[in-house]
């Protein structure tokens, strides 16, 4: 959420109140963005996570045998970053984290496994450690759609720095202007909004 222009104690315009209620609103019109994320190592969107995800019990056999691989082949990149990919989605972002740590050391040059640990990162409540991890990925490759939109959530709402976040949309539209965000809205829809109500609680 955008900072809050600082004001006295004692008072409160009414047109402040207002826009911090359309603000609010867009906030909440934006829900499916904040809790929406790119994975990168796998094609369709996923959101953050509910309680009625599966966690690591319903996978035992799949970790059982991810275990056993990389314990057997501690080299093999894809492995690894599988086994990230299954604590990504049952939602243990520690050892995602660990796991796609191990990938990288073996392949570093991986804009997804780069963007995918960023994510973890941001699970974990580590934003800095997240932009960092999404740097990487759009230094890998300056064209990577997921890295720049996630960069742009952390940004937003993690680090409530709207003009980095907007900045890092806007650049990402400038890569491709009918960019999406997960809930299907537009990325220049977003970039509109945000700026509107910015404007609006000034």
């Amino acid at each position: 959420m955008p900072k809050s222009k600082s004001r006295p104690a004692t008072t409160v315009q009414q047109s402040t109140l207002i826009g911090v209620a359309v603000l609010c609103l867009a906030v909440g019109f934006l829900g499916g963005v904040v809790f929406s994320i790119y994975k990168s190592t796998g094609v369709p969107p996923v959101t953050e996570p509910t309680a009625a995800q599966p966690d690591i019990g319903d996978r035992a056999q799949e970790l059982d045998r991810l275990t056993k691989e990389t314990a057997q082949n501690p080299g093999n990149a894809a492995a690894w970053t599988q086994l990230g990919n299954l604590y990504f989605d049952t939602n243990v972002p520690d050892k995602a984290i660990w796991a796609y740590q191990k990938s990288l050391e073996i392949d570093p040059a991986n804009p997804n496994v780069w963007t995918d640990l960023g994510v973890m990162y941001r699970r974990s409540n580590q934003p800095q450690e997240a932009l960092k991890a999404f740097d990487e990925a759009i230094r890998l490759d300056p064209k990577h759609e997921p890295a720049r939109f996630n960069k742009g959530i952390v940004q937003l709402h993690d680090l409530n720095d709207p003009a980095a976040g907007i900045k890092t949309w806007e650049d990402l539209l400038a890569i491709n202007p009918l960019a999406m965000a997960p809930n299907g809205k537009s990325v220049d829809e977003l970039v509109a909004i945000y700026k509107k109500n910015i404007q609006k609680t000034k």
